[in-house]
């Protein structure tokens, strides 16, 4: 399927009349007819009923309506791209772990979304992912959990967020602060599974430090979905601070007696980065930072 087929769809779809259709996109009648076959072809399904009057079928009212999103989207990207590209516009990439949207990030974006001259661009991927996009321009600055040695990223740690439990609604712990081993004696939700290091590796290193292992009853890839699991009653998990804001009636936030346990918020960037757009995120950044 090719960019043509559905610009020639949309015609059709709005002019229901091959002859019209083939006059405004400036071709003739049989080689659009043609088009609309090969993409009823390509999708296995007839668009169009070929009789007086012309109609769509129900699956080309539905490809009609697809059809003027993805175009629409891809002439907003070309607008944008041409700006950018005359220097009219600037483009921000950032990535982000889920978990860290509960803090600097949301104040971060809305202030930066004030500016209509910058395009924004946000991606959830693991810190791993982060570096990956850092590296090869995909993205401009990085929010993560976790530290990484590479010495073309600089990290800075903007935050440390300390932990809390997650526990199912009523379990025999909620209520008073917990300490690591009295979790540890729970069977455990951990993620995420892959890819490795992780937010997994530095709850083990957690536990591991104080000489304890944990019981893994089910590893999940997602933060929301280790608490779902948790709800449950598959297990308990650990989760930044930050989490508690997203507030849920079938689990229980405990909080817990050892200082150490923290997850900090990891700021990543390009060494050597000096663009103006990406000093202008640090400066704002260390305004909404302690």
């Amino acid at each position: 399927m090719e960019l043509r087929h559905l610009r020639y769809f949309k015609v059709l779809a709005e002019t229901l009349n091959f002859t019209r259709a083939a006059e405004l996109l400036h071709i003739a009648q049989p080689p659009l007819s043609r088009q609309i076959s090969q993409l009823e072809d390509q999708l296995g399904t007839l668009l169009v009923v070929r009789e007086r009057p012309l109609r769509l079928t129900e699956a080309g009212r539905f490809f009609y309506e697809q059809t003027c999103t993805v175009l629409q989207q891809l002439e907003n990207i070309s607008d944008n791209t041409r700006r950018i590209g005359q220097g009219q516009r600037q483009w921000l990439g950032i990535g982000f772990a889920p978990s860290t949207l509960y803090t600097v990030l949301p104040e971060l974006i809305r202030e930066l979304r004030q500016d209509s001259e910058l395009e924004l661009g946000l991606s959830e991927m693991t810190t791993l992912q982060q570096v990956e996009a850092l590296k090869s321009g995909r993205i401009d600055i990085g929010f993560g959990r976790i530290r990484i040695d590479d010495p073309a990223i600089l990290q800075q740690v903007l935050c440390e967020d300390p932990l809390v439990a997650v526990l199912p609604k009523g379990h025999p712990l909620t209520g008073n602060p917990l300490t690591l081993a009295q979790l540890a004696k729970e069977p455990f939700i951990l993620y995420p599974a892959n890819p490795r290091p992780s937010y997994a590796d530095h709850v083990l290193a957690l536990f591991a430090h104080h000489g304890m292992t944990l019981k893994i009853s089910q590893w999940a890839n997602e933060l929301q979905t280790a608490i779902g699991l948790v709800a449950v009653g598959l297990g308990v998990t650990l989760v930044p601070s930050s989490v508690q804001q997203q507030h849920r009636t079938d689990i229980a936030y405990v909080g817990l007696l050892d200082s150490s346990a923290v997850s900090p918020i990891i700021l990543s960037r390009r060494k050597g980065d000096v663009s103006p757009i990406v000093q202008r995120c640090l400066a704002l950044i260390a305004q909404k930072t302690p």
